[in-house]
């Protein structure tokens, strides 16, 4: 099977409804919908997040950083931690354990670097994005946050599959890599109830234009996405970091904002 060919194979897939998650995914998926259950109690809730150590250890770092108040009191246990960043703000940490999951598929070694990379991006984006809510487009940023944490789980996706089709992600010259991730994003985020508000703004974020006001929820992506550190191993060409709308003592201010941000949930190593 050539390259065009795994392209369309994985896509049809898609389109199909044919979405194959890796075991540990499903298990955070399970995690994810005892969480969104109104009748789960907050002891509960504790409880899950207790039972998987790393969202329990992201909980207490979120928790300690500028941007949920910590001020200077530090939290050291999952219920107070909880009780700080809030109850549905567990959403984004869940969101960022079940994305970085997906590198339980990936065995080849340069797969799992770009996966690693991909991380990164989107925990850089994520911590973006939740800062340029608070401060410039203000939007919810705990919306922000989640999406940007999500906004690349299409090619995580594609990412988890390529060890089955050797070379599939390397010089593709006529960007099929897009127009499957293209199809694929939108049956991944449908699997994962992705609302419908972050789906479409993430499904518009290719050819997405700035706003001269930015006020949405695509203006903060498409911003956070501009000025993230570290580009996406996937995209066509790096991010601009310059000649954007931001001056450099706001930009200074949200990017250290947001590294405290990305660091709280968690490195690039896969887990």
């Amino acid at each position: 099977m050539n390259k065009l060919e795994a392209f369309g194979y994985i896509a049809a897939q898609a389109a199909r409804g044919e979405i194959s998650f890796p075991t540990s995914v499903n298990a955070v998926l399970r995690l994810q919908l005892a969480l969104d259950d109104p009748d789960c109690h907050v002891e509960e809730a504790i409880r899950l997040v207790l039972s998987e150590p790393q969202l329990a250890a992201r909980t207490v770092a979120l928790a300690n950083t500028a941007a949920f108040g910590a001020a200077g009191v530090q939290v050291t246990n999952v219920r107070a931690a909880v009780q700080r960043i809030g109850y549905h703000r567990l959403r984004g940490l869940v969101a960022a354990l079940l994305v970085r999951q997906f590198g339980h598929r990936i065995g080849d070694p340069l797969l799992r670097a770009k996966a690693a990379q991909l991380w990164e991006h989107s925990a850089q984006v994520a911590g973006l994005a939740q800062a340029l809510a608070r401060h410039v487009t203000k939007i919810d940023p705990d919306t922000a946050l989640f999406a940007g944490i999500v906004h690349e789980v299409g090619g995580f996706y594609l990412l988890s599959r390529a060890d089955e089709f050797p070379g599939l992600l390397e010089d593709d010259t006529e960007n099929w890599s897009e127009l499957c991730e293209d199809v694929v994003s939108i049956e991944v985020m449908r699997k994962l109830a992705i609302p419908a508000d972050v789906a479409a703004a993430i499904g518009a974020l290719r050819d997405g234009v700035l706003d001269p006001e930015p006020h949405t929820l695509l203006d903060t992506l498409l911003l956070a996405n501009r000025y993230a550190p570290v580009a996406s191993p996937l995209a066509a060409a790096p991010i601009m970091q310059d000649g954007g709308p931001l001056d450099g003592a706001v930009l200074d201010k949200l990017l250290a904002e947001a590294g405290e941000t990305a660091q709280a949930l968690g490195d690039a190593a896969l887990v």
